[in-house]
């Protein structure tokens, strides 16, 4: 999948659908955080969503079924990546140094990434300092 971005309204229903993995129009809506968007538009969204290839739709018994065809982790990576290009040179290590800096990540974490890394090595490691 091409690096495809989700608007704010569209990252909400798919967070939902993330969590449901495979639901119809009303699950989807009801299982929304209040308040709740109105059905007409979270089915918009859906469309647009199905356009973007981000979800897929079968129909079963006149009604439309919903299905994430990127996992969040994917997408998620995916966005880190596309941060990491667009703002740090796509350098992580600049990434994680900002994280730190702002305090946005402990000391404890990073001592948890690297214990992380060292038991399941990435392909890409290297890259990442």
């Amino acid at each position: 999948m091409s690096q495809k971005v989700l608007t704010k309204a569209e990252e909400q229903v798919m967070q939902t659908l993330w969590k449901l993995q495979k639901a119809g129009l009303r699950e989807i809506t009801n299982a929304m955080p209040e308040p709740k968007p109105h059905t007409n538009t979270v089915a918009t969204i859906l469309k647009i969503l199905a356009e973007k290839d981000f979800v897929s739709v079968e129909a079963y018994a006149r009604m439309n079924f919903y299905s994430p065809t990127i996992s969040k982790e994917e997408y998620s990576g995916q966005r880190i990546a596309g941060i990491a290009h667009s703002y740090f040179d796509g350098s992580f290590n600049k990434v994680i140094s900002c994280m730190v800096k702002n305090k946005n990540v402990s000391i404890s974490d990073l001592e948890l990434l690297i214990e992380q890394l060292k038991k399941k090595p990435c392909l890409h490691s290297s890259s990442i300092f």
